[in-house]
């Protein structure tokens, strides 16, 4: 099967930091062809760097062969001493490299230099605590086009992080929303601090619909799982690892809606893939894809939401209910398609049968 690739950065803007010296970085989001996302920093000299690799790579492209060839975009060299107007001014500069640098053909623009230098690091996972004195200061980039607005959502709990990945909130703080895994762990931004906090703890301040939130898909989806799990609530299935069955509903909080055989329930996201995928080595070391799924909205105590209705859940029994009749009416076309589908030698031999003494 074919290696994700990398099919668009985003240049957020920059921060910065004071361990091992004083420095600055630029915070990436990098889309993945696999439709995941992951925030990255890297200092401007490793750019640099990583361009006077990719020229070293693809010396026609590069222009070192012959000046009228060069396809692969220009880098200006680092200065001795960074500070923070240049840092800014160079922005435009840096966003407009990566936008044509995944522009160049495939043999470039998806090689492995590409690939393993847009891969989360485990310095990206665990960005320095701040500084005792000094402030962090995050920019954010805007582009004439308008700067990059982050989603903001509410906290409805308090929520205490088990892990130095995570952040630990109170009721009522609002947060940024950075990256939405899929697997219900979303990467947020509190002032100065980051980390990740389950899907199911947070809610959009201008409304209880979840705009993102797809329509349950009763046709399904293959996927293997890949851990299995034992059922805690009565609404969930369990599973062990290597089993095939069909989502049929993708939720935010991380807790898919998954069909096996007629029975059907909610299972952790983190612990399935694409069948014919192969998880990778470097998936596993993610963050994200930790021993334990977040928790379920119905599961989180003295939650406290300024949406009194809230958003309307589909019941296990109306996901079961509507599953039985997709798979009966599924059924019945096939049987239709069997019975319509018979070919012309097929009908000759039947006509034989039946005339034959």
């Amino acid at each position: 099967m074919a290696q994700s690739y990398v099919r668009l950065v985003e240049l957020l803007g920059f921060e910065k930091r004071f361990f091992p010296s004083q420095h600055y970085v630029y915070m990436l989001l990098v889309k993945w062809s696999d439709q995941s996302e992951k925030l990255v920093y890297r200092r401007y000299p490793e750019v640099h760097t990583f361009h006077k690799t990719l020229k070293e790579m693809f010396p026609i492209e590069a222009g070192e062969i012959d000046a009228k060839d060069r396809i692969i975009p220009t880098l200006p060299a680092p200065k001795w001493l960074d500070n923070q107007k240049t840092t800014e001014t160079r922005q435009v500069t840096l966003a407009e490299y990566f936008r044509s640098l995944l522009n160049l053909p495939p043999k470039i623009s998806r090689c492995q230099i590409v690939r393993d230098f847009f891969k989360m690091r485990p310095e990206d996972e665990t960005p320095p605590a701040p500084h005792p004195f000094y402030t962090v200061a995050v920019v954010v980039f805007a582009e004439i086009t308008g700067p990059i607005m982050l989603e903001s959502y509410r906290v409805i709990a308090d929520y205490s992080k088990s892990s130095k990945y995570e952040l630990s909130l109170k009721m009522g703080d609002m947060v940024d929303i950075v990256e939405k895994s899929p697997n219900g762990w979303w990467f947020c931004q509190c002032e100065s601090r980051r980390g990740w906090v389950p899907a199911s703890y947070l809610e959009p301040p201008d409304g209880a619909d979840e705009s993102d939130e797809p329509e349950p898909n009763y046709a399904g989806e293959l996927y293997r799982t890949t851990k299995g799990y034992k059922a805690v609530e009565e609404d969930e299935l369990t599973l062990e690892a290597g089993e095939t069955i069909e989502v049929i509903h993708k939720l935010l909080d991380g807790w898919w809606v998954v069909r096996k055989g007629e029975d059907t329930g909610f299972y952790p996201s983190m612990f399935l893939c694409r069948t014919g995928e192969r998880k990778e080595v470097d998936a596993e070391k993610d963050v994200v894809r930790r021993a334990t799924p977040p928790p379920r909205r119905s599961t989180i105590r003295n939650a406290h939401s300024i949406h009194p209705k809230g958003q309307q859940r589909i019941s296990q029994e109306s996901y079961r209910r509507q599953s039985r009749r997709f798979l009966q009416q599924r059924g019945r076309l096939n049987s239709q398609s069997r019975n319509v589908t018979r070919s012309p030698l097929q009908e000759r031999k039947t006509n034989r049968g039946v005339h034959s003494p």
